[in-house]
């Protein structure tokens, strides 16, 4: 199945590269290798692989340094981590520069990283785009499913409730971003102890924005897992299905037939809005979180109604309208944590 595949090593332990090179070759892949970034680099102008196996300890050009920057000049390049460190900071950073899958050593199993491959391949065959480890739970089919070299992502989130925590909080986007004429900031406080809150959004051309905010800690020990598979549906849905006319309901239904189909997803809480600076209309819809919308022509309350997961794809959306400079959106009830989003106009107070 891996056969005439061209994969690119950048590895700078000789002798696991060696086992690396010697099971590719015997699955009937063509295999260069390069010993730190830099070589990395050289080999990666000579010709562009299928896929590209990199470690993130490497010297002359960090393993991180590699990885931001062949996600900057090749991003059509498919990226699997293979590195001794299992720090979910560092496994945030890889999956924001769209790293496909992150690899702990020692491999036990080395048809684990034969599993990994096929499914990157697959989702760069069936995904156009698709980015980061989580988005392997996206099918054609519109169906999340699992495969064998993410079930140690799985475990490892659910019993380490640390690391699932450090992960989130990477994986969160920037506090300010810039659209034309108006500025989204977010801030957002919570406590050490407790699974965040995280917030993902995007942009769209027309220039819409698009977001949800999601309670991890209510989805219980699956709470990072699934926060994970609605980020992956989350992007592959914009991606793929916002330009066609799609709307929120149908992200919804979506994510929801994708928890189902995962068998392992939690009923977790959550609220998706969509922002359109054309008309100044806010539109919401509540999956189990409450929030109210503070603008200078007064403030509205934005009920909780069915969880994500417990057929929320029957709630309803609520259009609300932004006073000319902008509103805060506040969720309520969400314990010790506080989280509020902002859109303003530029230029105005």
């Amino acid at each position: 199945m891996l056969e005439g595949k061209d994969v690119l090593i950048v590895e700078d332990d000789p002798v696991f590269r060696m086992m690396l090179t010697g099971f590719l070759n015997n699955e009937g892949c063509r295999v260069r290798e390069a010993e730190d970034g830099l070589e990395g680099l050289r080999a990666l102008r000579e010709g562009m692989p299928d896929v590209l196996l990199c470690d993130l300890a490497m010297p002359v050009v960090t393993g991180m340094e590699f990885v931001e920057e062949v996600s900057l000049q090749y991003p059509m390049v498919p990226i699997i981590v293979i590195s001794g460190t299992g720090n979910m900071s560092d496994v945030a950073t890889a999956l924001r520069h769209g790293v496909k899958d992150f690899l702990i050593k020692p491999l036990d199993n080395i048809m684990v990283l034969k599993s990994a491959i096929l499914s990157v391949l697959k989702s760069q065959d069936s995904i156009t785009g698709a980015s980061g480890f989580s988005s392997q739970w996206v099918s054609v089919d519109d169906e999340a499913i699992i495969d064998e070299e993410l079930e140690w992502h799985i475990e490892e989130l659910k019993t380490n409730p640390r690391a699932a925590r450090e992960l989130l909080l990477g994986l969160m986007p920037d506090t300010e971003s810039v659209q034309g004429d108006w500025q989204l900031n977010y801030c957002v406080l919570q406590p050490a102890d407790v699974q965040p809150v995280l917030l993902d959004y995007t942009w769209l051309m027309d220039g819409r924005l698009a977001f949800y905010v999601v309670d991890s800690a209510s989805g219980d020990d699956n709470g990072t897992a699934t926060t994970l598979l609605i980020r992956a549906f989350f992007n592959d849905f914009l991606r793929t299905r916002m330009a066609e006319g799609y709307d929120l309901s149908d992200l919804i239904k979506l994510i929801e037939k994708g928890m189902l189909n995962s068998g392992y997803a939690s009923p977790i809480r959550a609220i998706f809005g969509q922002f359109d600076a054309t008309d100044r209309t806010l539109t919401i819809v509540s999956t189990g979180l409450a929030a109210m919308l503070q603008t200078s022509d007064g403030d509205q309350l934005i009920q909780a109604r069915s969880w994500l997961g417990n057929n929320a794809r029957r709630n309803a959306s609520v259009t609300l309208q932004l006073a000319d400079s902008g509103g805060r959106l506040s969720l309520c009830e969400t314990g010790t944590t506080s989280f509020s989003l902002t859109l303003k106009r530029r230029g105005m107070a």
